[in-house]
């Protein structure tokens, strides 16, 4: 296995790169980037900053990966984009380092499908099997779990969280915490109704599955009130392990600013709660 640099692609003196690489004509690799095994960058595409590219992610023309943050605030500081394994991210994308606001890293999972033209701001940290659709915005210390989708055109306030295998219809604009398994669409966003496709696809049916179904409909259409709703799925016995994670990230929001838990956490208003497995680790 060899790597091949195209020779009009500029890799700094510095610069880590793994085996079996193919680098592109025009691309720049910068002195401090670390780019995995089996990674292939096309015509155009740039590597900048601390940022670490695991093993097999494709970059596409016209990418930019390790810019400087967006944000009156850095000055600077040595920060981190730091990406997994298996990643596709498409043409013209540009994903950011982080600032010093939080653990100064910009992360991104594994096996995520980034389309063209899409943006993802300093301090970020999405999941794995995440699919975001073309020109698609995220503002800064977005949280994303893991199996969502969202459609393109869409455009997330800073420090919102989607949950896992939610689902963001197009050209959504997104201010607000979205519930994990459910679907979000509109002008601003509103939950109009339940992820199924999503959830079989990864592997939650049966009894899984309606209970799932059973918590949406108590949440959305039967209770009068969200408070009413909680109290009647946390009295349930047992409660799935989805429908406990929809619960307490229901309860999160309702405590943060302005419908975002983590921005609550910034503010100090809210106490970080303790992660589970299914999110990517911010505080």
């Amino acid at each position: 296995m060899t790597t091949r640099i195209h020779p009009q692609a500029i890799v700094e003196n510095g610069a880590e790169i793994g085996v079996d690489v193919e680098i592109g004509a025009y691309c720049v690799i910068a002195a401090t980037a670390k780019v995995g095994d089996r990674c292939r960058l096309l015509a155009g595409s740039q590597v900048l900053g601390h940022t670490t590219l695991g093993p097999d992610n494709d970059l596409h023309g016209g990418a930019i990966l390790g810019g400087a943050p967006q944000d009156r605030t850095y000055h600077g500081e040595s920060t981190q984009l730091v990406i997994g394994a298996r990643n596709k991210i498409r043409e013209n994308v540009t994903i950011h380092l982080a600032t010093t606001k939080e653990d100064g890293i910009t992360r991104i999972g594994d096996d995520n499908l980034i389309m063209g033209g899409s943006h993802i701001a300093h301090d970020c940290k999405l999941g794995n099997n995440i699919t975001i659709g073309n020109n698609t915005l995220l503002a800064g210390h977005v949280l994303v779990e893991d199996g969502v989708t969202i459609s393109g055109g869409t455009g997330v306030h800073h420090w919102c969280s989607i949950g896992r295998l939610a689902m963001i219809g197009a050209l959504c604009r997104v201010a607000m915490d979205v519930p994990p398994f459910l679907v979000c669409e509109g002008r601003p966003g509103r939950v109009r109704g339940l992820n199924l496709v999503g959830l079989r696809r990864s592997g939650v049916d049966g009894p899984g599955l309606e209970a799932v179904r059973d918590a949406y409909k108590i949440l959305f259409h039967t209770s009068e009130t969200r408070e009413a709703a909680l109290q009647q799925l946390e009295a349930m016995d047992p409660m799935t392990a989805e429908v406990q994670h929809l619960v307490r990230y229901l309860r999160r929001s309702d405590l943060g600013y302005r419908g975002r838990y983590l921005e609550g956490v910034y503010r100090g208003k809210v106490k970080p709660d303790v992660r589970d497995d299914h999110e990517p680790q911010v505080f």
